[in-house]
């Protein structure tokens, strides 16, 4: 038996019982796996709660910053900024939006992104509540399914957001006007919508608009509604006096769009969804009759065309049928003269019936160029003539001129031509040219120089007059006025020789009676001329003056 085996002093104590754990592990462990735990918890639930992760390019990060600015969808945020980085080229901002998971449908394409901020405009003020929260980006969820994680962000807000009820509707325009993104829409001087976008067209010769009119007041586009620019103010002077048509100021301002319907019978069906119309310039223009195809023509003037502007209108025996379009001058090398080429869009349709019946006849003239031709022969000119006399402006008229020289016209031209008159302007001013021509030959100067000479000799007329004549008439006047004097004095009542006239005529009447009274007694008593007078009874008494023998 080996040493090692010896017993010891403490052989004999009892050993004691060791209980061992069933988990060998120390229970201080168990607060940093329960912080794990629930870490990982926390950690799952935001993976699980995250969403997709975007980027917008907008042209600045003006009011956006990185872990404050919110994307909101109608006032609910939906995700939050990230990052804010510049692109590669410098140009523009890449924003990094992390969206929440209930706002995947923002990662699609067709939804649109814009910076809310304060914005002051003619059509108002906007994003007024982002001067107290901040500013932030606005979403509009788009309706396609395609997944999309970049997006170019908007600069302005977009005038209509997807779902507004209402419908859109596209309108073509020569020209955009004072018209913008926002302006409104009018239907009776009530808004009723706004234009929501524009762009050139193709070719490049007019503007396409968008507009949106809100629901219910959208079933008041009918098809055959008439839209016109409503900016500014259509002024027009008739025979009814001044007439001023505005809409509001705002309008007149910032522009707008109105419409209506024309007057009469026409088609009250609401318009479909992008229906297309037409904008016209004005209301007058709108709510005239459709115009249908124009027909160029070209007219050659011999006179000025000062007063004559592009726009100005053609008329038809005093109907507006088209407007010039062009004004050019060309070179007469024969004639040495410089005529005016006026170009001018007709439209034959806004004479109405007269059109239908032209139409009718046109068949029976090889078309409307052999019709034209016909109305060439009977006298139809074009003269420019004067539509304002305070400012000058021309137009040109369409009308038949009598007794007009023979005109050539050519049906197969292209474009028409049509033969031109001067006008009764130009008339005027050629009599007044021949007036003045002939004023211009009157010798003046030598009808001055008789004239002088006829004065010299009047002016010694005159002075032989006064102090020759004149003295020796008032001696003639004077003479005359004492033999009148004499005269009278001898030839009154009372003049002695009045009354010695008057006894000598009374003397010569005794007389007279009493040679009448002899001769009676002698025809009576002829033998009184012997034995002398007998007793005999005296003679009659003479009548009195007062009774008739």
């Amino acid at each position: 038996m080996s040493d090692e085996h010896k017993p010891g002093p403490y052989d004999d104590l009892p050993e004691p019982a060791v209980r061992r754990r069933r988990l060998n592990a120390s229970l201080i462990w168990l607060v940093p796996t329960l912080a794990a735990l629930v870490g990982l918890s926390l950690a799952v639930k935001a993976w699980l709660q995250q969403g997709p992760t975007i980027r917008i390019s907008f042209a600045s990060a003006e009011g956006v910053e990185a872990d404050k600015t919110e994307v909101k969808y109608k006032n609910v945020v939906i995700g939050r900024v990230e990052a804010v980085d510049l692109s590669e080229d410098r140009k523009r901002v890449i924003v990094k939006v992390a969206l929440n998971k209930s706002a995947e449908s923002f990662a699609t394409a067709g939804t649109r992104y814009w910076v809310e901020r304060p914005r002051i405009g003619l059509g108002g003020v906007s994003g007024v509540g982002t001067l107290l929260s901040g500013s932030y980006i606005g979403a509009d969820v788009g309706d396609s399914q395609e997944r999309k994680a970049f997006f170019v962000g908007l600069e302005n807000p977009p005038a209509v957001m997807r779902g507004a009820p209402g419908k859109s509707f596209v309108l073509h325009s020569d020209d955009l006007g004072s018209l913008d993104i926002g302006s409104p829409v009018y239907y009776r001087r009530i808004r009723v919508g706004r234009v929501s976008s524009y762009q050139l067209d193709e070719d490049g010769k007019g503007v396409t608009l968008r507009i949106f009119v809100d629901g219910p007041n959208d079933r008041y586009v009918t098809r055959s509604a008439r839209f016109w620019n409503a900016s500014g103010v259509d002024v027009s002077l008739g025979a009814d006096g001044l007439k001023v048509n505005s809409q509001s100021l705002a309008t007149v301002i910032a522009g707008g769009v109105a419409f209506q319907d024309p007057p009469g019978p026409h088609d009250t069906t609401p318009a479909a969804e992008d229906t297309r119309f037409t904008l016209f310039a004005d209301r007058a223009t709108a709510m005239a009759p459709p115009d249908g195809p124009g027909q160029y023509v070209r007219m050659r003037f011999d006179q000025s065309v000062r007063g004559l502007a592009v726009g100005a209108p053609v008329e038809f025996l005093g109907v507006n049928i088209g407007r010039v379009v062009s004004i050019n001058l060309d070179y007469d090398a024969g004639r040495q003269r410089f005529p005016a080429l006026v170009g001018a869009l007709l439209y034959p349709q806004r004479l109405g019936r007269a059109y239908e019946k032209l139409a009718a006849a046109a068949a029976s003239h090889g078309g409307e160029e052999g019709l034209l031709g016909t109305l060439v022969a009977h006298g139809l000119r074009a003269q420019m003539r004067v539509g304002n006399l305070l400012t000058g402006q021309m137009y040109v008229a369409l009308d038949f001129v009598p007794n007009a020289p023979k005109a050539t016209f050519d049906p197969r031209a292209k474009p028409l031509e049509l033969p031109t008159a001067p006008g009764s302007f130009d008339k005027l001013q050629e009599q007044v040219v021949q007036i003045v021509d002939k004023v211009q030959k009157i010798p003046f100067d030598s009808i001055g120089r008789h004239l002088d000479d006829s004065l010299a000799g009047l002016d010694g007329a005159l002075k032989q007059v006064n102090g020759q004549l004149l003295p020796q008439l008032n001696r003639t006047l004077e003479g005359a006025q004492q033999t009148l004097h004499s005269a009278n004095g001898a030839l009154s009542a009372d003049a002695p020789l009045q009354r010695e006239l008057g006894d000598t005529l009374e003397q010569l009447q005794r007389m007279a009676r009493s040679l009448r009274a002899l001769t009676d007694y002698l025809g009576v008593h002829p033998e009184a001329l012997l034995r002398g007078r007998q007793d005999a009874p005296p003679p009659p008494a003479p009548p009195s003056p007062g009774r008739k023998p």
